[in-house]
């Protein structure tokens, strides 16, 4: 089963582009960050047509998240659970069933930016990202096969970024930004990109001011965690680089990992 994750910056400004990688790629699942619509205006008939089912979490102009799997999808969740009073469309969910292979459960987010930091909107994201890891304990309790796939916006490592002096002060980066990411991860969750890569360079994201990808000024902050059970059944993760550099592309790229049944 292969699952993907994709931040598209707007669906209907993108789709040739995004349809053309979904009809190359072929994932069994995907999850998709910044659809900027709601719900309605989502193209769903375009992947209905090629055999997805569609769930979607839209929101105005902003955020959105949507959930599209080849395969049956129960028990779908909208919002990260946690605050009542967050009307931010950041988080969908749902329990894949392949006829062939064990379910999957399959969560995609778009975690708040966070800058500027310090400040309001960087308080949000550390807020969120606790709901996250309550989210995450709350799984594994099930012990059940599940992804955490999506815009994390955040670096885990120096690694990760093109230049981390660059960075130091952004929020994506700070020291308390990947402490809780840490956290998360050390809930007992593999990177799955990490699996397959340990010491690799696998930028996700390149800014389009300053000539950020002729330059290679990536950074890498799309990200699939998996449960010990999912890490279990873990084949292969990549990134699809390629997608960047096409005539108006979002300027995240899929990120992707294959389970066995």
């Amino acid at each position: 089963m292969k699952i993907a994750t994709f931040n598209v910056n707007s669906i209907n400004a993108r789709l040739p582009r995004i349809l053309e990688w979904f009809d190359a790629a072929a994932p069994d699942v995907a999850v998709l960050q910044e659809i900027k619509c709601v719900d309605e205006k989502f193209p769903a008939a375009d992947f209905e047509d090629r055999g997805y089912n569609v769930a979607v979490h839209g929101q105005k102009t902003y955020n959105g998240v949507a959930l599209l799997s080849k395969h049956p999808v129960e028990d779908i969740v909208r919002g990260l659970p946690g605050d009542r009073d967050d009307d931010q469309a950041r988080y969908i969910e749902g329990l894949v069933c392949p006829e062939d292979a064990g379910p999957v459960r399959v969560g995609g987010l778009y975690l708040p930016n966070g800058n500027p930091a310090p400040g309001p909107k960087y308080d949000y994201k550390l807020k969120w990202m606790k709901r996250l890891k309550k989210r995450a304990e709350t799984l594994l309790r099930d012990e059940e096969a599940f992804v955490l796939a999506g815009d994390y916006n955040v670096i885990p490592q120096a690694e990760d970024v093109y230049d981390p002096a660059a960075w130091a002060e952004d929020a994506l980066f700070l020291p308390q930004t990947r402490a809780a990411f840490r956290e998360i991860l050390h809930l007992g969750l593999t990177d799955a990109v990490r699996q397959a890569d340990p010491a690799g360079v696998r930028y996700t994201f390149w800014d389009y001011q300053r000539g950020a990808w002729e330059k290679d000024h990536g950074i890498r902050i799309d990200h699939l965690l998996l449960s010990p059970q999912a890490a279990d059944r873990f084949q292969n993760a990549g990134v699809d680089r390629k997608e960047r550099g096409k005539e108006k592309p979002s300027d995240h790229v899929p990120v992707w990992v294959e389970l066995s049944s």
